[in-house]
């Protein structure tokens, strides 16, 4: 969960690193630093705090006059965020340096040998063992060094390395992390990320698992770890620069929300053709569907959620069992899947370590995976059967958003696609839904003119201690994501449960002024809903609803009250949760809070 950036070309590179930090910040933020090679030596610069604590101590990198480089913008996994555990790492002989994303699983053991033979350490984290390990293994030959290293460590890692005794050379390696390649006339980049290749180019390389590479200002080659070279097409992305900045808005998440209209209608429109679904990217035979014996969603996070929206309603239309697991959980139960079962498989940076180990284990007993992620070229998208990608454009924001929406829409396709095939649903049916899912955009662009009206409320809720989200069915699964809205962006203790559990000891917490959100935009089971609305209401709780435009609430029941336009119960749940983003987002603002970049979290989770 770290980001990284090299250069190597024909200007100077820091405005470069610098740049491309920038645009990966969401990728960590208790540490930054820089590494370049000046008069064949090696300087670093790095320090604690956030990016502009080293843009400023380097004035914006117009001191060094190197064209190759490599940088980092941390999140902590071994030591605390200080100055000596930022990154870029030095030898200990000062020759290598190593920027690195992931984890070092054997560090400890390589470190305490390392100490033996009398090599000195001057951080807490794994990647300096890296380092170590270079100025040990150096023979003289910069490739051989690197592919060494990599027989000898063991977990996962992106790692970008330059050495003094060569200036004109950079080289990078992944396994399970995410790295990509830009190419230009002015240089070659790499990065964790796209936004950060951006400024430079839109033409990148895809890499795959243990593959090494090697970079000069005019040429980038690709080899497998025995040195054999490897062939690469030049994927063109077509983003333009402004697709990852702000626009304008305050923050990345306002923005992204605002996008969400475009975002779900580039993911819809090109799956639907004549008013049927068009997944052609998907070669499950018809057999297979009918005979599958269960559907396993696996996903961490929000992603999770959009999974138990999916179990809602793939069992109501297939009528398959469906288990929603976390990934985390799934991948060490000895999970009970079959060459008959299907995985979909749920995650926006398509990175996700612990979704990316469960989707090795449910493949190696045999089953078929479905992967949902926004990012072409991504580790699980490389290894799945088949991938649904989400045409979300890059998402900033830790909290996500579009990305929740578009792989929301998604999963309303795959419910309709499989249903149909499994023969449980006829075409009449789909073609209705179609029309429906097709509205969603429209839907969410007249509640995106809330936003004002859900801005004062937030002012009246935002220095609340606690706060409860109560639902129904999907209304519960809305519920999940918009407590986690909430807390990961306000720091407000936030709890979702199902409605008809507060009974069973939740409501023990509620007292007068407690904050409680009723979603109950389920209609067949509204009543049952406000039930437990009345209950909370009736010990002093402070009421918000939410719900469609068309049921009636008693003033008397709820302190205040968010309606959504009227439409079918498919995608109900795609309307519900864009208020509860504003919500969440303006609350966080009243609050003063660092809603893109929230304390202890980052955007992709490639760690355990």
């Amino acid at each position: 969960m770290c980001g990284i950036v090299g250069f190597v070309g024909r200007k100077p590179c820091a405005p470069v690193l610098l740049e491309g930090l920038s645009r990966l910040e969401y990728r960590g933020y208790d540490s930054a630093g820089i590494a370049v090679i000046e008069n064949n030596n090696i300087v670093v610069k790095k320090t604690k705090g956030e990016l502009k604590t080293l843009i400023n101590l380097l004035d914006k990198g117009s001191n060094f006059k190197s064209e190759i480089g490599i940088g980092h913008t941390r999140w902590a996994t071994h030591g605390k965020p200080s100055n000596e555990n930022a990154h870029p790492h030095k030898s200990m002989n000062g020759k290598f340096v190593v920027v690195h994303n992931g984890i070092i699983e054997n560090y400890a053991s390589l470190k305490e040998n390392l100490i033996n033979e009398g090599y000195v350490f001057s951080s807490e984290t794994d990647t300096e063992v890296v380092a170590a390990l270079l100025e040990k293994l150096y023979n003289g030959n910069f490739f051989e060094t690197v592919s060494k290293v990599l027989d000898v460590i063991e977990g996962s890692y992106a790692l970008g390395i330059i050495c003094a005794d060569f200036p004109d050379e950079f080289y990078a390696v992944r396994k399970a992390s995410p790295l990509i390649v830009g190419l230009s006339d002015e240089g070659n980049m790499i990065a964790s990320d796209i936004p950060a290749i951006l400024p430079l180019t839109n033409k990148i390389y895809y890499l795959n698992d243990n593959e090494i590479i090697k970079m000069t200002a005019d040429e980038v080659e690709i080899f497998d770890v025995n040195g054999n070279k490897l062939q690469r097409e030049v994927t063109e992305i077509k983003w333009d620069v402004s697709a990852a900045e702000k626009g304008g808005y305050k923050h990345f998440m306002i923005k992204e929300i605002m996008e969400q209209p475009k975002a779900l209608k580039d993911t819809i429109e090109p799956r639907i053709k004549d008013g049927k679904i068009n997944f052609e990217d998907i070669d499950f035979s018809d057999e297979f569907l009918k005979n599958i014996d269960c559907i396993h969603i696996v996903a961490c996070g929000s992603a999770y959620h959009v999974g138990v929206v999916g179990k809602y309603i793939i069992e109501d239309l297939a009528r398959k069992p469906v288990y929603v697991e976390i990934a985390s959980e799934f991948r060490y139960s000895n999970p009970l899947v079959t060459d008959k079962s299907l995985v979909i498989v749920i995650s926006q940076s398509g990175e996700t370590a612990d979704t990316l180990e469960a989707l090795k284990i449910a493949k190696s007993k045999g089953a078929k995976i479905l992967s949902i992620v926004n990012v072409v070229g991504s580790s699980i998208a490389n290894i799945s059967d088949n991938v649904l990608y989400t045409w979300a454009g890059p998402e900033i924001s830790v909290a996500t958003t579009k990305a929740y929406s578009t792989q929301l829409s998604l999963i309303y396709l795959v419910a309709l696609y499989i249903s149909e095939k499994i023969g449980t649903i006829d075409s009449d049916f789909v073609a209705e839904k179609i029309k429906e899912i097709e509205k969603i955009p429209g839907y969410i662009e007249e509640i995106l003119k809330l936003a004002p009206e859900i801005e004062q409320m937030a002012k009246r809720y935002a220095y609340l201690e606690h706060a409860y989200f109560i639902g129904r069915n999907f209304d519960y699964a809305i519920a999940l994501e918009a407590s986690l809205k909430l807390k990961e962006i306000s720091y407000i203790h936030s709890e979702a449960y199902a409605a008809g559990e507060l009974k069973h000891g939740t409501i023990s917490l509620i007292e007068e002024g407690t904050f409680v959100v009723g979603l109950a935009c389920n209609k067949d089971l509204f009543k049952k809903t406000m039930s437990n609305v009345e209950e909370v209401k009736a010990r002093g709780a402070e009421v918000m609803l939410i719900t469609s435009e068309n049921m009636d609430v008693s003033e008397s029941m709820v302190d205040t009250v968010i309606r959504i336009p009227d439409c079918d119960k498919l995608i109900t749940p795609s309307l519900e949760v864009v208020p509860m983003q504003l919500l969440g987002y303006y609350i966080a603002l009243a609050r003063n809070c660092n809603i893109d970049k929230p304390k202890n979290l980052a955007k992709s989770v490639t760690v355990e």
